[in-house]
C-alpha cells in the first residue's frame, strides 16, 4: 500500500473509533510493524501541526487518538452547546494527584494517605472519568484498585503516566515535618 493510502487508512480508523486505539491494533489493520506503524502517524501528527489543521492526533501511552485541537473551542462552542466544565475542587485535586502518584491504589490507602474518607473524591473522579476501576487488590473482601485513565492522560496534555512531573523532596519533607508538628500540637491541645 502506498503512504498516502496507509495514511487515509490509519485517519479513517482513528475518526471512526473516536477514542484511542493501540498501536498493535492500527499495525495489524495497515499491515505493517509497529515501528513503521508510528512513524507513519507521527508523520501524520506532523503534516496536520504544519498544515494548520483543526483536528490533530495525539499519542497517549501505546494508543494513538484523533480529536480536536484545543485552539478550535470557541468555534465549536458557537455550534454545539456549552460542554459541562467538571470542577476539580482542591480535595478532588489533591486525591487524583494521589491515585496519579501512587497508583494502582485502594480507597483505605487513600485514606490513610490523606486522613479523611475519601468516597466521594473518588466516587466524582470516577463520574468525570479521570480515574477508572483497574483490578482488585488479592486481598479479604477484594478491595478495588484504582488509577488514572486515557481522559486524565487527555486532560492533563500528557502522553504517560510517565511525564508526571517528579515532586521536589525538599517540599515534601518540609510538608512531613509541618504535618507532624501539627499532629502533635493537636494532641498538645487534647491533653491539656
Amino acid at each position: 500500500m502506498e503512504l498516502k493510502r496507509l495514511e487515509a487508512v490509519i485517519e479513517s480508523v482513528l475518526f471512526t473509533m473516536g477514542e484511542a486505539v493501540e498501536v498493535e491494533r492500527i499495525a495489524a489493520v495497515i499491515e505493517h510493524d509497529t515501528d513503521t506503524t508510528r512513524k507513519i502517524i507521527r508523520g501524520m501528527m506532523d503534516k496536520y501541526d504544519a498544515e494548520d489543521r483543526g483536528i490533530q492526533i495525539i499519542e497517549l501511552e501505546n494508543s494513538y487518538q484523533m480529536c480536536t485541537k484545543a485552539e478550535m473551542y470557541d468555534s465549536l462552542v458557537r455550534i454545539a452547546h456549552i460542554p459541562k466544565k467538571h470542577v476539580l475542587t482542591d480535595v478532588l485535586l489533591e486525591t487524583l494527584s494521589i491515585i496519579a502518584y501512587k497508583q494502582p491504589i485502594t480507597k483505605v490507602e487513600i485514606e490513610a494517605i490523606r486522613g479523611v474518607k475519601c468516597d466521594h473524591a473518588v466516587n466524582k473522579l470516577v463520574e468525570y472519568e479521570l480515574v477508572e476501576e483497574v483490578g482488585r487488590l488479592d486481598a479479604p473482601g477484594k478491595p478495588i484498585l484504582f488509577g488514572t485513565s486515557e481522559e486524565f492522560l487527555r486532560s492533563f496534555g500528557i502522553g504517560s503516566i510517565d511525564e508526571l512531573p517528579i515532586p521536589n523532596q525538599d517540599k515534601v519533607e518540609n510538608f512531613k515535618q509541618e504535618a507532624e508538628e501539627e499532629i502533635q500540637l493537636s494532641l498538645d491541645l487534647s491533653n491539656a
